[in-house]
């Protein structure tokens, strides 16, 4: 009876060692790495197709080396000239002139970081400066831990 309770675990454990061997094919590994064929060859596909739009993207040059600053957190949550409402977190910003809806790819000047924003509202009504950007992308372009003015080059993506 002793020997009983000691050999059915024993043969449990043996049965699953075996299961684990690789002796035989395993479908699981077989369609894992077809999926990840797959997927590999979609992302080329994706990859491809982007380079494709970015090509036919047209960068003109608006304005070099102009004054950009950007808005004080009490506009938060306020309507723009546009209508939309304004975050600071959001890519958008301030123009005198150009229409809304332009996109606007804006590169500082001192270290060459560059960000993309919707022209959304008028302004900056001072005569120095020429865009008014949300904090959120003039940090992310900016040089001196976001103190305001900053020199930047304008160009406008169609």
């Amino acid at each position: 009876m002793k020997q009983i309770r000691y050999i059915v675990p024993l043969l449990v454990l043996i049965i699953a060692i075996s299961s684990f061997s690789d002796t035989g094919k395993n479908p699981i590994r077989e369609t894992a790495i077809v999926d990840s064929i797959k997927k590999q060859d979609s992302l080329a596909i994706i990859i491809a197709k982007k380079q494709d739009s970015l090509a036919k993207i047209k960068i003109t040059l608006y304005k070099k080396n102009v004054e950009a600053s950007h808005y004080a957190d009490k506009f938060n949550g306020r309507r723009t000239a546009s209508g939309a409402r304004f975050h600071n977190n959001n890519y958008t910003a301030a123009h005198k002139k150009l229409k809304f809806g332009t996109t606007v790819k804006v590169t500082n000047t001192a270290n060459g970081k560059s960000v993309i924003v919707t022209i959304t509202d008028r302004g900056p009504f001072t005569k120095q400066r020429e865009i008014d950007m949300a904090k959120k992308p003039f940090l992310e372009i900016s040089h001196n831990n976001g103190r305001a003015p900053l020199r930047v080059n304008l160009e406008i993506i169609e």
